[in-house]
């Protein structure tokens, strides 16, 4: 897998607002955990599981942050991950370490943020 062409492409996505675009990436049986999900969701525990859920929790993000535009910083691979450095909303800068499945899907997903 090309780190830097998958990490454009997400960019992309995501920049679309798309969010059929923005799933493509990811298996069904995704695990995401951010704090955004504790700011933004409410939720504790800050984790999410299964495709559905995390879709549904990214339309009212994509809703809540209209002018949403993610700026690329670096991408790093490892095994079967991939991690990427952006720009991310309110002028925040993240990283998104992210697993792939054996279809080259991600399955799980870990966001950092500078301070929140």
């Amino acid at each position: 897998m090309n780190a830097k062409k998958f990490a454009e492409e997400w960019i992309k996505s995501w920049n679309s607002h798309d969010l059929e675009d923005i799933m493509k990436h990811y298996a069904d049986d995704l695990e995401i955990t951010t704090p955004m999900i504790k700011l933004a969701g409410g939720i504790e525990s800050g984790s999410l599981s299964g495709k559905e859920n995390v879709a549904a929790y990214w339309s009212k993000a994509l809703s809540k942050f209209p002018d949403l535009m993610f700026e690329l910083i670096d991408v790093t691979s490892g095994v079967n991950s991939v991690a990427l450095y952006y720009k991310s909303i309110m002028n925040k800068k993240a990283v998104e370490v992210m697993f792939f499945d054996e279809n080259g899907l991600v399955n799980k997903m870990i966001a950092h943020y500078t301070d929140l």
